[in-house]
């Protein structure tokens, strides 16, 4: 079994999949793009701008879900341009101050939307 976790402040799922899933005490975290969960507008001023909202997101998610990014055991970074790396590099990391998650970083042709970078996560709750 597992459960649903939905948090108005991060943005409505654009496809057929949830914000997460709780299965035991692991959180599975869908990626999350630059989307203002308040106005539902992308945030592509800049890379870091970008990266700054896709992090805020994640954080809704895992706090709804009772946990915090100490807890993120694994992240995935998707980004249109690996030039971009250093920038979303610095951006990821100030949620990350110890103990950082295994993660993986890798550039695709196109994402959601055309925006500039996606990440998801696994959590422990």
């Amino acid at each position: 079994m597992h459960q649903v976790i939905y948090t108005p402040n991060a943005p409505e799922p654009i496809g057929p999949y949830s914000q997460a899933t709780l299965a035991g005490n692991t959180l599975y975290v869908s990626g999350q793009i630059p989307i203002d969960p308040a106005s539902g507008e992308l945030v592509m001023t800049s890379i870091e701008a970008e990266t700054a909202q896709v992090m805020k997101n994640l954080e809704a998610i895992l706090t709804a879900a009772g946990t915090t990014f100490a807890h993120v055991v694994k992240c995935s970074i998707f980004v249109s341009d690996m030039n971009n790396f250093a920038q979303v590099n610095e951006i990821y990391g100030k949620s990350f101050v110890s103990n950082p998650p295994a993660r993986e970083t890798v550039e695709v042709s196109c994402l959601p939307k055309h925006v500039n970078v996606e990440i998801s996560c696994i959590a422990i709750v």
